[in-house]
């Protein structure tokens, strides 16, 4: 019997009605990441979300099957990729930004305050010219703005904690929340990387959890949970607001924070994140090639606990 959670699973998560987007899971098993398609109905026109550049950390090897099944998702559906996305520079998986901009034509972007991660990341590497968003995104995208995908409207929302930059796309009565909540039986995600508050995550999430009941939130990762064996990615937020184990209704502030912080220190660091970040802060671009025609990254050593 196969393994779900060892498996690249795809899910669909159809149009609701006009304004609604098509939504597209796909599971990628080594880092429990969800890759996501958004796609307008009417015109075909769809967004990659999050999708992932797969790196063995073992044997320091790049390959493209996620990005090549993403691809091949929406090749067999008839879409048309517009846009490339990514809700914030990751630290679990090395994102494909850069290959699907190329790949496809179609612009890539993240959210405005990523030049801030760059700088907190850029003293941790003791690399000062290493990372420049403006110069690897088309785009940076500020709060509150707005951009479409075919004929569906999509609004950027400000959602740090997670990471200092991170942002929500909304897109109809769809939102693709990333690394704030996880599925309600699991709760929510760590805050605890540089430049992560517990605080600002709590704040993001209640502005999420006041979106209409029946929008469905999309989250970033899943590991199974304590009573279920294969992820899932999908919840809405009236069921986050009656069942997330971290912040139903009734939570208090305090409570949650302190909850929080608990858990995140007890968690080690994921281990693509040294490479990952140093990747993510340039689009998803390995450093230049030095001399012999190879590529080289710099890990910092006793810099965190």
């Amino acid at each position: 019997m196969s393994d779900p959670l060892n498996s690249r699973i795809v899910r669909h998560s159809p149009s609701t009605g006009p304004g609604s987007p098509d939504v597209w899971g796909i599971y990628e098993p080594d880092t429990g990441s969800i890759q996501y398609i958004c796609a307008d109905p009417a015109t075909k026109k769809a967004a990659l979300i999050d999708v992932a550049w797969n790196f063995d950390p073992k044997n320091y090897r790049f390959s493209t099957e996620s990005m090549d099944q993403v691809l091949d998702l929406a090749r067999d559906n008839g879409l048309e990729v517009e846009w490339v996305l990514d809700t914030h520079p990751h630290a679990d998986h090395v994102m494909a930004s850069a290959h699907l901009k190329a790949r496809t034509g179609a612009p890539n972007a993240i959210g405005a305050l990523v030049p801030e991660i760059a700088k907190i990341w850029a003293d941790l590497y003791n690399l000062p010219d290493a990372f420049d968003p403006a110069r690897d995104f088309d785009r940076l995208f500020e709060e509150g703005e707005t951009f479409r995908i075919g004929e569906l409207d999509v609004e950027v929302m400000l959602s740090p904690g997670h990471t200092l930059g991170s942002i929500t796309y909304r897109c109809g009565d769809a939102a693709f929340v990333h690394d704030t909540l996880m599925q309600p039986d699991i709760g929510t995600s760590r805050s605890d990387f540089p430049g992560g508050k517990t605080g600002e995550l709590w704040e993001s999430i209640q502005d999420i959890l006041a979106l209409p009941g029946d929008t469905r939130l999309f989250v970033g990762h899943d590991y199974g949970g304590p009573d279920r064996d294969e992820p899932r990615w999908e919840a809405t937020v009236a069921e986050h607001k009656a069942h997330n184990r971290h912040v139903k209704d009734g939570t208090e502030r305090d409570a949650y924070i302190k909850r929080r912080q608990e858990r995140d220190a007890t968690l080690p660091l994921p281990d693509r994140i040294l490479a990952a970040l140093q990747i993510n802060l340039r689009g998803g671009r390995l450093p230049p090639a030095e001399d012999d025609g190879n590529h080289y990254l710099k890990l910092p050593v006793n810099r965190f606990e």
